[in-house]
Parts: structure tokens; sequence; C-alpha cells
């Protein structure tokens, strides 16, 4: 009897022992490296530093490397290249290089409202002044060069691409801006934050808001090969990124936050004041995946209109392009 009492016991032992070994610990042997947009990283890549510093890729069992790339396009590559598993990266071009030579990506989660503007440290002026003056970008063909080409060609059609000279500053046109070397730029709310804070009033020429109000801003991307190797640590990551979403909407981890996004490269109260704006217009997806099939196929409608897409391909159909089941997955884990 005693010895019935003690195996059972002992078969408990090694019952509870296993089902902690299938819990968030088992994952963390895998590593996920996320690229992201920028050096320093653009403002929206606060919801991974959030993520690292609150514990809550740990909490949810996954291993990760934040890896910053010289801006969103290369992240994407180094998704497609298998150096990285997961890239935050503007969604234009990502919807370009899917149509364009079906590179195997597909979306996981998404930031779907933009908060891209066309600024200018000169008082006076309309989108018709952008002719022949030098406007800042991250890289020819980046994020902020392909919202400049979109919100001229919804918003100020007399100016064409061709008549702007494109300057490439990487993520921070900040800085070029404050030392006069620079009087127009496409900008974030957390540049106008930066900019603002510092005394340069800045007036706003074009808003990607009122000119292409169904755009999508940023997409979360995986291989697909490597998102059906190894599903179980990217709805992991993926959790960790939703809570960390979540965390940010309570006004009382403002603090919190602001301390997270000095990694993007400004101070704790250009942060804060830059927190707010984006809380504004809901830039972190918290009630949904953030990839909603409207924004999505009004975005790559317009890279086919503006000639991102070549002529001879059709753009990425919607249900190519996206798989919502991660982060269903992963908001029932956070729930």
């Amino acid at each position: 009897m005693i010895r019935r009492h003690v195996n059972l016991m002992a078969g408990a032992a090694l019952l509870a022992a296993a089902l902690i070994g299938a819990g968030p610990a088992s994952a963390q042997g895998k590593k996920v490296v996320i690229a992201l947009p920028g050096i320093p990283p653009v403002f929206s890549a606060t919801i991974v530093y959030v993520a690292e510093k609150e514990g809550f890729f740990k909490k949810h069992g996954a291993n990760v490397e934040i890896r910053p790339f010289d801006n969103g396009t290369a992240a994407a590559r180094a998704v497609v290249a298998g150096d990285v598993e997961m890239a935050w990266s503007p969604t234009p071009p990502v919807i370009s290089q899917v149509s364009n030579a079906g590179v195997p990506l597909v979306g996981i989660y998404g930031m779907p409202n933009p908060d891209w503007v066309i600024g200018t440290t000169e008082s006076g002026k309309t989108c018709n002044d952008l002719a022949g003056q030098d406007v800042g970008v991250d890289s020819v063909g980046g994020a902020r060069s392909v919202a400049l080409r979109s919100m001229l060609a919804s918003g100020c059609p007399g100016v064409k691409i061709e008549d702007i000279k494109q300057v490439a500053l990487g993520s921070g046109p900040g800085p070029a801006m404050l030392a006069g070397r620079l009087k127009y730029s496409v900008l974030h709310l957390d540049d106008l934050s930066e900019i603002e804070t510092q005394g340069k009033k800045l007036n706003m020429l074009l808003t990607m808001k009122a000119t292409n109000p169904t755009s999508h801003y940023l997409i979360l991307v995986a291989r697909k090969d490597n998102l059906a190797a190894n599903r179980d640590v990217m709805v992991r990551t993926l959790a960790g990124m939703i809570e960390a979403a979540k965390f940010m909407q309570d006004p009382k981890n403002a603090d919190a936050v602001a301390e997270a996004a000095v990694a993007t490269g400004h101070t704790k109260d250009v942060n804060k004041a830059a927190l707010k704006e984006f809380l504004a217009i809901e830039f972190w997806a918290t009630k949904d995946d953030g990839m909603p099939r409207d924004k999505l196929e009004a975005s790559a409608a317009l890279m086919k209109k503006i000639g991102a897409i070549t002529a001879d391909k059709q753009p990425v159909a919607y249900d190519t392009l996206v798989d919502g089941s991660v982060w269903k997955d992963a908001n029932a884990m956070v729930k």
C-alpha cells in the first residue's frame, strides 16, 4: 500500500514536470530575431522595446533578440534571406515586393494607421512649393519615399515625384531640420514632437490621414516556410507584443513606455509627448490583428496606380499576404 502510494506520487511528479516542460519555458530555446526599421528605430518600434523591458516576451516563453536595420525594406529583405525571423516593415514596399517578385513573406500583425506628414520649417507654403525642393526621406524607395509619392499623387497632383530631390536621411530628419540644413521632410509624429519641443515651428503641407485615409502603415512579416516550421515560438513572440500594446494604452504606464522608447533615439519628455499623439490615432492595434482587408487592398491598388507594382504584375491577394490565425492564437494566450 505504501509502495503504491509512493509510485502514485512519483507518477504525479513526473506528470507535473512534463506539463511544466510543455509550458512557456520550453519555447525559450529557439531564438526569434525581430528586425526593426531605422537606426535608431522609428517610434512605432516602441511596442517591441516595451515587450522586452516589461518582460512580456519572457512571460510568454519567447526568446527574442531585437536588431535594428537601416530601413524597413532592408529588414524585410533580411527575413527573405533567412537572417532574421520577423520584421516590422512598411506595408507598401512589402506589398510591392510580394507582388513583383513573389517573395514568400506573410503578414501576421499590423499597425494600420499611418502618421506620415510632409512638414516644412517655412511659413506660408503650400504643397505646390515642394517642386524643385530637397525633401528628406529615409531612402529612395523606402517608407518615407513611398509615403511622399502617395501623398503627392492623392493630395497634390500638380507636383510629381520627379520634380523633387529626395534626400536620404535614414530614420532621423530632425537634426537636419533643426540645424536649418533642410526645410522640407516626410515626418512621423515623434519627429514633430522632437522638433517642436526644441523651439522650431513646423507647418504641415500634406498628411497621409487626409490624402490617403485607407492607407496602411506597418506589417509584421515572417517567411512562410519559417512560420510553418516555428509557429509556436512566433505565436509566443506575438503574444508578448500584443500584451505590450495593451500595456501602452494605460495612461499610468506612460513613464514606463517613455523610458522604453528611449531606444528609438528621443528623450523621455519627447517620447511622452509623442505617445499621446500616437495613442490618439489608435496607432498600435489592440482590438484586432491590425490588418483590415479594406486598407491592405486599397494600399495594394495604390501601389499599382503609382507604378510601384509593375505593369505585368497584379497586386497580391489579401488572403495570400496575411495569416490572421497567428494573431488569434497569440491573443488567446494573452487573454
